[in-house]
């Protein structure tokens, strides 16, 4: 089969497709999947550059998608011609995040999805939404869930409230289009005006360029009658959250989703102690939310947004578009 590796320490020159062993058949409690489609994150983006360091050959990506083929004794949940989607933390079930770091993350700590047959304990897949291409599958183990997770299941989102999101890559869009699925109203942040009439197509109530606007916190006060939104998904990190730290409201929440602007900057604490404001890192989510989130979705109809895909021989352009910021939504892989 093909997979694509990357060589230690790393970098968009040092991917490579290669030919490895057929996984086989799956032994008990186990499935086998044959993988037609990735989606790709900054998590991976930094592994394949060397950011993070992972071991030499390591096959990369955290999302893949695809059709269950076998499966082993025991194994219930799923037959084959199943369509499923892979868990970013493959080992939190359920409950309280069990693990602080990416140690047990495929494309990370372990082999990826960046391959055409993978064998995985059962419990390592979801089922797929019906109706969605493997793509659009793919798109939901990193980014999906972790809007998901922010808004709905920590955020506790419901009809009426304010939701803040910066930018438009796979996060952003996808806390915007389970925000407005939820009822809620929507400010969302971009440099570009283009991208920014994208994101009205799709549902956003109010729109505010950053760089034209860079106090934009305040701006977004006055959007909300003063009062501040009731959610923000941060994705900024720290060149962002002091404006995020004016923009929620007082008893809001800040859900850290991640910190692309790798930027120092002074945080005003006391406002946010004043404003009794929540302020909680986000990193994906279990599999039971996983699983709620499918659900979701189907009952919603909500299909991602899909910016472009690539061949699996062309993974390192599809980074290269990443680290371009043109994309809108998410760029996929697709074999």
């Amino acid at each position: 089969m093909k997979a694509v590796t990357v060589t230690a320490p790393g970098g968009l020159d040092r991917l490579k497709v290669v030919d490895m062993r057929d996984p086989g058949a799956p032994q008990a409690g186990e499935i086998r999947v044959r993988l037609h489609a990735n989606s790709i994150n900054f998590h991976d983006y930094a592994v394949a550059r060397g950011f993070l360091p992972s071991a030499d050959g390591r096959i990369l990506l955290a999302d893949g998608a695809g059709v269950v083929e076998a499966v082993g004794s025991g194994v219930a949940e799923f037959a084959v011609g199943d369509h499923v989607v892979s868990g970013f933390f493959p080992t939190w079930h359920d409950g309280p995040p069990p693990i602080a770091d990416f140690s047990k993350t495929p494309g990370d700590g372990l082999d990826g999805y960046a391959r055409e047959y993978v064998v995985t304990p059962a419990t390592w897949f979801t089922r797929a939404p019906k109706g969605f291409t493997h793509a659009q599958a793919a798109t939901l183990t990193t980014a999906g869930l972790t809007a998901w997770r922010a808004l709905v299941v920590e955020g506790g989102i419901k009809a009426g409230d304010t939701v803040l999101v910066m930018g438009t890559g796979g996060v952003a869009i996808f806390a915007l289009q389970f925000a407005k699925l939820m009822g809620a109203t929507v400010i969302a942040t971009s440099s570009s005006d283009q991208k920014l009439e994208r994101a009205k197509a799709l549902g956003a109530d109010f729109t505010l360029n950053y760089k034209s606007t860079p106090e934009w916190g305040g701006a977004v006060r006055g959007l909300t009658a003063g009062l501040g939104v009731d959610h923000v998904v941060e994705t900024g990190g720290p060149g962002t959250l002091p404006q995020s730290i004016i923009a929620v409201r007082t008893g809001g929440r800040i859900a850290l989703i991640g910190t692309l602007t790798r930027q120092a900057g002074d945080l005003p604490l006391s406002l946010m102690m004043i404003k009794n404001a929540r302020l909680q890192g986000v990193l994906v989510g279990s599999r039971r939310q996983q699983q709620d989130m499918v659900r979701g979705i189907e009952a919603g109809g909500l299909k991602p947004v899909v910016d472009k895909t690539f061949g699996l021989d062309a993974v390192p352009d599809a980074f290269r578009h990443e680290e371009s910021g043109q994309h809108f939504g998410k760029i996929c892989i697709e074999f």
